[in-house]
């Protein structure tokens, strides 16, 4: 008779969950290969608990390719004391190890994207467990989730946080107040192109609070893109009660995308030319950018126009695009 019970994850995690201190390990996932028949992925994980107390997990690198969650959380779990701490902190820097090596958005191993394959499998691709271990084992465990994105090598961002609209209206609250806690440059009331899969789905369904950030992204980080996701994780572990201390506030614009016309596609390949930069004030009609053919001269680009009024809240890079990929993502503020 075929069983309904879920098999038990295969990670093995190096560190005590329910133990006080500091502790840096491992969730030491097996994966056998060529070079090694009895090899491991080694996930980097570090633990904080003092006393009683809510639970935050901290994730960066969810896409392998972006920086400032990993730079934040490293040096987080650096330098966090547990005296310093009431309750707990799990901190996992680079959630999608294979890819954050690789310098790639999804695993060199099984192309999986870790941020579209939640809840996971036990039994399915090295991505698949990974995110079953985080479903089953990490997010219940937690009160509030915080999961560090940017635009990657083929976006760049206004740096947000973010939270998304939800059914229940008292959750979707307390998820907004750790938004406006976490004090990016904006905060953004976030839809995304397609919730299946991800990370903040899972989450969310769990009743959980749940933040998200888009911080730059182009393949690199800056020192104040970082320097956002530093103050952003301590202001949410001050803003839950783990740390003390009220939340250092600073000025955010509240940005919201009301609809799928925030996003615009390329419809050609070629080499793009933006008319506006991040942030920049457009209106519906209004030139975004050119796309020039690339294989003679003397041919005339194609011209992409905002289809609403709003700020450029995130741009295509590098300087080549292929039709398919996003070119630009338009927000409206709503208020200062």
């Amino acid at each position: 008779m075929l069983s309904l019970t879920p098999r038990p994850s295969p990670v093995a995690p190096t560190v005590d969950f329910a133990a006080a201190g500091v502790q840096h390990g491992h969730l030491r996932l097996p994966y056998s290969r060529d070079d090694s028949a009895w090899g491991s992925v080694m996930i980097p994980i570090c633990v904080i608990a003092h006393g009683e107390g809510p639970t935050a997990l901290l994730t960066g690198a969810n896409h392998g390719d972006e920086y400032e969650g990993p730079a934040a959380l490293f040096e987080l779990a650096r330098t966090l004391r547990p005296e310093e701490v009431q309750g707990r902190v799990i901190i996992v820097p680079a959630l999608n190890y294979p890819a954050f090596r690789a310098g790639t958005r999804t695993s060199p191993i099984d192309r999986g994207n870790l941020n579209r394959s939640f809840p996971g499998r036990p039994d399915g691709t090295v991505t698949e467990k990974i995110a079953d271990f985080v479903t089953r084992h990490l997010v219940p465990m937690a009160d509030m989730v915080l999961d560090f994105h940017s635009g990657g090598k083929t976006l760049d961002f206004l740096p947000y946080a973010a939270a998304h609209a939800l059914p229940d209206k008292d959750q979707e609250a307390r998820c907004f107040a750790a938004v406006a806690a976490f004090s990016a440059p904006y905060s953004m009331r976030m839809l995304e192109i397609d919730a299946v899969g991800m990370l903040d789905t899972t989450v969310e369904e769990m009743g959980k609070v749940f933040v998200t950030t888009e911080l730059g992204g182009a393949g690199t980080a800056s020192a104040t893109s970082i320097a956002v996701a530093r103050r952003g994780a301590v202001n949410l572990l001050r803003h839950v009660g783990i740390l003390k201390g009220e939340p250092e506030t600073a000025r955010t614009y509240w940005l919201d995308m009301p609809s799928a016309d925030c996003f615009a596609f390329a419809g050609d390949d070629g080499l793009v030319a933006f008319a506006v930069d991040l942030g920049a004030k457009v209106r519906a009609g209004d030139l975004i950018a050119r796309i020039y053919p690339i294989g003679r001269t003397g041919e005339a680009p194609a011209e992409y126009r905002a289809s609403m009024d709003g700020v450029l809240a995130a741009r295509h890079v590098p300087g080549l695009i292929k039709a398919g990929d996003c070119l630009s993502v338009l927000a409206v503020v709503t208020d200062a």
